[in-house]
């Protein structure tokens, strides 16, 4: 708003609204500041956000800045979600993660967009870890206000956030949001880096990468929808206990335990990367069955 844009950061928000189908996009110095930014920036005291009992921190952080009066809907619920958006008194955002942070399933992005359209309310994706998906097209989109948060620092391996809007939703954050007035503007070598980033992503390469990290996820928990695994073990020991095992065996996965997670419901959080080798996860497959873990996959892939 005062200065700090320069041709690069212009060149990647033009690269990210044709990438992800919307009239503009805003940059942050992180996805969490995205988050911060939006809520408090769109809401005032008479709307209500409805957000998903599941959603990642920075959902909640930026939710708790708005004035707004914020309404849990019960994870993956559409038809508590209809009845919640329904009963409030005025103007409603609904926000969800399309992939789950801790659980790695994914939203119903067509069906959540429908109970949108339905009740006239905005919808907030927030997609930092949708590495696979879903990629919600065009017509799921239709004829509702979206606003798609975003990082630069998963994908893309970068650093940043972002959120692709209406050129109206994008005009107001511009002159109002506090943490994109009030901070540095984002680097412009992690800008350049995401933008070359981007191509690589929209390119053959990307397409192998991808199809790279979509069998190591196969082999791991066939049919699950994300890179993300979870290994649910329930008692906080166990999950700690696990994990240093592993570690011991060179692979890295980190224990979960609450507040992150609900009590009982202590992991192993798989994080999967195109950059593993077959011969990593190989070891991983090996490890886990000597945790007892096999069963708790079967379960995950079934999610």
């Amino acid at each position: 708003f005062i200065c700090g844009t320069q041709d690069v950061h212009k060149q990647l928000e033009g690269r990210l609204s044709a990438f992800l189908g919307t009239d503009d996009t805003i940059l942050y110095s992180s996805c969490f500041d995205a988050n911060g930014g939006l809520f408090e920036t769109i809401l005032d005291e008479q709307d209500a956000v409805i957000s998903d009992s599941l959603n990642h921190a920075s959902i909640i952080d930026g939710t708790r800045l708005a004035r707004a009066e914020v309404v849990i809907a019960p994870h993956g619920d559409l038809a508590a979600l209809d009845a919640l958006v329904a009963e409030a008194p005025g103007p409603t955002i609904v926000v969800a993660d399309t992939v789950f942070s801790m659980d790695g399933d994914v939203l119903d992005v067509a069906a959540v967009a429908d109970v949108c359209r339905r009740r006239g309310s905005l919808l907030v994706l927030d997609e930092a870890h949708a590495v696979l998906g879903p990629d919600p097209d065009a017509a799921a989109l239709a004829d509702i206000e979206v606003v798609r948060v975003g990082t630069l620092s998963k994908t893309l391996g970068s650093l940043g956030g972002f959120a692709a809007c209406s050129a109206a939703v994008a005009d107001l954050l511009v002159n109002a949001a506090r943490p994109s007035i009030f901070t540095t503007a984002l680097s412009p070598a992690d800008t350049a880096a995401a933008l070359a980033a981007l191509r690589v992503v929209r390119s053959p390469e990307g397409e192998t990468l991808v199809a790279r990290l979509r069998g190591h996820v196969d082999r791991l928990a066939p049919g699950h929808p994300s890179p993300i695994v979870p290994v649910v073990l329930g008692d906080e020991e166990r999950a700690v206990a696990a994990a240093a095992q592993l570690l011991d065996a060179g692979l890295f996965v980190p224990a979960i335990r609450p507040p992150t997670v609900a009590p009982g419901t202590s992991r192993l959080r798989i994080t999967l990367s195109a950059a593993h080798t077959d011969g990593q996860v190989d070891r991983l497959v090996t490890a886990l069955a000597g945790n007892e873990a096999p069963g708790a996959l079967q379960r995950a892939a079934a999610v």
